[in-house]
């Protein structure tokens, strides 16, 4: 075990042996730290929550009242490997959020960037990836082996189906249920997601240039109505853009991926 001397801990907290715990971390009334739990500095536990498994807390991070963190996958393939979860800095983990570790069939780890906002009752499950700066409402659910990109907002009681990646800068509305891979900067709303534009919003207080927009409604158009499929269209336009923002869409939907696409409408 170690403990900074720099540590605020309150005597009812339990802290097992093994944890690491960094300067200036505040450990609140009747919480759980684990024995394989790593705090860095400055990470704030408040009364009730639990950090467990293999888990690693970044910098600034504030874990909320009855949050759990770290415990084990709700996969019944898993026999009790030794897998991870590695939370970034200065996140927010708010009531009643859990996040699983990894499986070992999924990689072993689950990774949160810095500076996410995870809300409350919000899940996010085993082998999962979120990118820097992502908003999951209150009630999301990302299912295992998702990859959810830097600065995606998801709307609260939506659901990220397995292995479905969500690109950069997308935003999916309220109640949602996403079943298909969402291009970077999409707009998806409506009880089974489809994709209803470009998070036009968000690339505008990115401080994204008229150009680019204008390039990437271009192809967004394309997209929904050129010729041939959908993939043969993303083929055409990675040939032909000039804008960085379009060859990151279609980069994305050329790659590999265990899901197939939303498309537009």
């Amino acid at each position: 075990m170690s403990i900074s001397a720099k540590a605020r801990i309150h005597p009812s907290a339990v802290i097992e042996a093994g944890a690491v715990i960094g300067a200036g971390c505040e450990i609140g009334p009747f919480s759980l730290i684990g024995p394989e739990v790593t705090l860095a500095e400055g990470v704030v536990v408040k009364s009730h929550a639990v950090v467990t498994g293999w888990t690693d807390v970044g910098a600034g991070t504030v874990i909320f009242p009855f949050a759990c963190v770290g415990e084990i996958p709700q996969d019944l393939k898993f026999k009790g490997e030794r897998t991870r979860l590695i939370v970034g800095a200065r996140c927010r983990i708010r009531e009643g959020a859990t996040l699983n570790t990894g499986t070992e069939g999924g990689g072993g780890v689950t990774r949160v960037g810095d500076d996410c906002l995870i809300m409350t009752g919000a899940h996010v499950g085993h082998d999962a990836v979120l990118g820097a700066r992502v908003i999951l409402a209150n009630q999301v659910a990302i299912a295992g082996h998702c990859q959810i990109g830097d600065d995606v907002i998801i709307g609260g009681l939506s659901g990220i189906h397995q292995f479905v990646r969500v690109g950069r800068g997308a935003i999916i509305g309220a109640v949602t249920m996403v079943t298909n891979d969402v291009l970077p900067f999409g707009l998806v709303q409506g009880p089974r997601g489809v994709l209803d534009g470009l998070n036009l919003v968000g690339l505008k207080r990115r401080g994204v240039g008229r150009g680019d927009i204008t390039a990437m409604r271009a192809a967004f158009q394309m997209l929904a109505q050129g010729d041939g499929s959908f993939l043969d269209r993303a083929r055409k336009l990675a040939e032909e853009t000039e804008s960085d923002y379009v060859r990151e869409m279609t980069d994305f939907v050329l790659s590999a991926s265990d899901r197939s696409f939303l498309t537009p409408k």
